[in-house]
């Protein structure tokens, strides 16, 4: 019997949405984390099983657009659309967005949602968001996506 093949999960978000943070706690690892941009500069890969199935994390630098500006952006979107050799495109795409900046989060998983790739998206900063007053109505979110959040 074959083991099963993992699930390719690439997590996608503006620069300083907490990608890595999740990706170190999801893969168990740790990577470097910074609140500026240009910590992640490259393609990282963890492993992760849920229930029986494995999971291969993929961190990618951040990106504000699929309309890729820099090196690093490009990276990002080269992988998502499965344009590096050896490298097949994620299963899924968890999409990160910042609950203190939910607007401009909001362009990336639209500009991803076109890619159709399953999509979830995970709100991050809630602790900020809070201490803020900020409060955001998941279910509305959920709606207004017609994406899991």
């Amino acid at each position: 019997m074959n083991p099963p093949i993992a699930i390719r999960v690439a997590l996608l978000g503006n620069p300083n949405t907490g990608k890595t943070t999740l990706f170190n706690a999801l893969a168990g690892l740790n990577h470097r984390t910074g609140n500026y941009p240009g910590v992640t500069v490259e393609v990282k890969k963890g492993k992760g099983i849920h229930g029986v199935t494995p999971i291969e994390w993929i961190d990618l630098p951040g990106t504000y657009s699929l309309a890729a500006r820099s090196p690093d952006e490009m990276l990002a979107v080269d992988l998502i659309l499965g344009r590096i050799a050896g490298e097949p495109k994620p299963d899924v795409l968890l999409c990160l967005a910042d609950a203190t900046n939910l607007e401009r989060n909001l362009y990336l998983i639209s500009q991803a949602r076109e890619l159709g790739l399953p999509i979830v998206v995970a709100l991050t900063m809630n602790d900020l968001a809070e201490s803020q007053a900020i409060t955001v109505d998941l279910a509305r979110l959920e709606l207004g996506l017609g994406l899991p959040v």
